[in-house]
């Protein structure tokens, strides 16, 4: 994706803020548990938070967290789902808190959004010594055979490299530096994954893959086409043409120690 690409699809998701609550899945506790395990205390920052779907496991956990979110619409519905978290607006990029202030720093399908040469040294300020930055992403298992199908009847514009179970560990490796000719802020990364589903009828999936930037950015036509396609696949499958039914994922994570 382009530079001129990247604000386009990041302020997408806005548009569709009530269905991104309603149909985006939350995280596989176990991932975020590892996410924290390395880090020095519980205090987490959940960046680019979205609706709250990390912010709300973080919560569930036990961890004393935060939440901060550049976009309005996304924001509202984080603060409306989680009234009790301390949620604000600011983005990877300005992060509205002091420095040192949290732990571990954790970003759900929205580390590949940061402008790391700025976001980067953010992120090192608001973390204590030895604090953790953690990216994770709810991927398909597409060792699943049709879930494979559906990959290839979606097209890279709705399930892309950071999506399923074979690419995204390769995708992601190198989110966590800051950039071409910058020193690094973080150590070696590592990466896990984990178990993770969701309830799904092939109705909430088809308005799943709806939220996707590669799917908001589309031309109308082109959206109702990719959408009309990715329907008519799951009514043929027998796995998916009726009813409701699990949809096999895992949540990645890359996790990294601030140097």
């Amino acid at each position: 994706m382009g530079n001129h690409e990247r604000p386009l699809h990041c302020s997408s998701f806005g548009t569709v803020a009530s269905a991104y609550a309603e149909h985006r899945p939350d995280y596989a506790p176990t991932a975020v548990r590892w996410a924290l395990a390395a880090a020095p205390g519980s205090r987490a920052l959940d960046l680019g938070a979205g609706t709250g779907k990390l912010t709300g496991t973080l919560v569930t956990l036990g961890a004393d967290g935060v939440a901060v979110e550049p976009d309005s619409a996304m924001l509202a519905q984080l603060r409306r789902a989680l009234p009790g978290v301390r949620a604000l607006s600011g983005s990877a990029e300005e992060i509205p808190l002091p420095d040192g202030s949290v732990d571990a720093v954790l970003a759900g399908n929205a580390l590949h959004w940061f402008d790391m040469a700025a976001a980067g040294p953010e992120i090192a300020r608001v973390l204590a010594p030895e604090g953790v930055l953690a990216g994770l992403w709810n991927v398909l298992d597409t060792r699943v055979d049709w879930l494979a199908g559906l990959e290839q009847v979606s097209g890279r514009a709705v399930i892309g490299p950071r999506d399923t179970v074979a690419t995204w560990r390769a995708a992601t490796a190198r989110l966590h530096l800051p950039g071409p000719g910058r020193a690094a802020r973080f150590g070696a990364p590592e990466q896990a994954e984990f178990e993770h589903g969701q309830r799904r009828s092939a109705d909430s999936l088809v308005e799943t893959l709806a939220t996707r930037a590669g799917v908001l950015v589309m031309s109308e036509q082109e959206r109702q086409d990719t959408l009309g396609r990715i329907r008519a696949y799951l009514a043929s499958r027998t796995e998916t043409a009726s009813g409701e039914f699990d949809l096999p994922m895992l949540t990645g994570v890359l996790r990294v120690r601030q140097l």
